[in-house]
């Protein structure tokens, strides 16, 4: 059973959430994301950021596990004394919520984490791994309005479009030829091309568009993943490929925001893989009480003991 005093706050930096926006770059290849579903793993990577840093300060010894090659080859997880952690998080984007709870932490000892009551097969987690429960506190501004209130306030944005398949997962791996990128705004525009080369490694490109001017790239590009505009594009933007041989144009307002606007990440408590599964052997989902997990304090002692014992 948890107590108020088991629960770890971690301060909020806006690193944590450009790392968040790279790893979400880079996993764009292998899910098939949501705008929302990207600002979900914007967060995710926050929240283990967040964590790793907390480990290196407290001088908890960890190390890092890469993931399934076959469903994401960019995704690393921290391993403590040899059990690997799947780090879960929830997303509290409420205002009067997050106020409510800054204030009293402790209700969230009331809560409880949805979760699958059936890992992924093949996701290369076992029985003794551990899943840590973790709350991020965050705005999102994903309106227009929300967005430019936020630009207006020097607060920072990141703005990305989303190719289509036809693009960003090509059925035949060619080169995409020459791009040419033009902008219909009356002022020069920052976009950045990312996607993938010959060889599946990431390839982006960082070209101004002149008012009105066609600008061609010579990289070669076999798939283009995203645009991302480093100011709100006040006209269309388009990019014609000599091989798919038909421009594809972006509408201003199809420009979505994918900034996380941190406030606090609290982790919460642990289970094993094992208890998990012991709890419930046939529903597809699980709300489990943030109360009866383990607390981390205790566990970050024992990781300590773990690898003063190796040394010996």
């Amino acid at each position: 059973m948890l107590s108020p005093s088991d629960l770890l706050r971690l301060p909020y930096t806006p690193d944590l959430t450009e790392g968040g926006i790279a790893y979400a770059l880079l996993s764009l290849p292998y899910k098939n994301s949501s705008y929302d579903g990207l600002r979900q793993i914007v967060s995710q990577g926050i929240v283990e950021l967040a964590f790793r840093r907390y480990l290196s300060q407290q001088d908890i010894p960890f190390d890092i596990t890469a993931a399934t090659p076959f469903t994401d080859p960019e995704r690393f997880d921290v391993s403590l004394g040899g059990h690997r952690c799947d780090v879960k998080f929830q997303l509290i984007s409420s205002r009067k919520k997050i106020s409510e709870l800054l204030h009293e932490p402790s209700a969230l000892l009331k809560a409880s984490a949805l979760i699958s009551s059936e890992p992924a097969v093949g996701d290369g987690f076992l029985d003794h791994d551990l899943l840590l429960f973790s709350f991020l506190f965050g705005l999102t501004a994903i309106s227009l309005s929300d967005l430019k209130k936020a630009v207006e306030a020097n607060q920072p944005h990141y703005l990305i479009h989303l190719m289509p398949k036809k693009w960003s997962n090509p059925q035949h791996w060619n080169p995409l030829g020459r791009l040419t990128l033009k902008s219909e705004s009356s002022t020069a525009l920052q976009v950045e091309i990312s996607g993938q080369d010959q060889t599946h490694g990431k390839l982006s490109r960082l070209v101004t568009l002149p008012p009105k001017t066609r600008v061609t790239l010579d990289e070669s590009f076999y798939s283009i993943t995203s645009l991302h505009a480093k100011s709100i594009p006040s006209a269309r933007v388009g990019i014609h490929s000599s091989a798919i041989k038909e421009a594809y144009v972006i509408p201003p307002l199809e420009w979505k925001n994918i900034w996380i606007y941190g406030m606090d990440i609290i982790l919460t408590g642990y289970l094993t893989r094992a208890e998990l599964r012991q709890r419930t052997r046939s529903a597809k989902s699980l709300s489990l009480p943030i109360a009866e997990l383990h607390p981390l304090p205790d566990l970050f002692v024992r990781v300590k003991g773990w690898e003063a014992g190796r040394g010996k």
